[in-house]
């Protein structure tokens, strides 16, 4: 299985049981649907969008520690420079 296909599983889980748990199909506190539940998705989403900006800033962050992969990237800059430079673009 694929990490799309375990991801988008697990997707559907949740959203399943949270359908389940929102129209009564699993018995919670009325508390905890009327006050708790309608919150869930946009808690999931903020959760998800605080993960992503996290991994994507430790990627920064760490990027000079990639040795190889910071000098191929440079590589390619000079590369790209070169070939604008040659077409007539200067760029700086």
């Amino acid at each position: 299985m694929t990490k799309a296909t375990d991801a988008a599983l697990t997707l559907y889980t949740l959203v399943a049981i949270y359908f389940a748990s929102y129209v009564g199909i699993f018995p919670l506190p009325q508390k905890v649907h009327d006050e708790i539940l309608p919150y869930l998705p946009f808690w999931g989403l903020v959760t998800f969008g605080s993960y992503a900006l996290a991994t994507l800033g430790w990627g920064i962050v760490t990027f000079k520690d990639k040795e190889d992969k910071y000098k191929e990237l440079v590589g390619q800059i000079d590369e790209a420079k070169q070939f604008y430079k040659s077409k007539g673009i200067e760029l700086d």
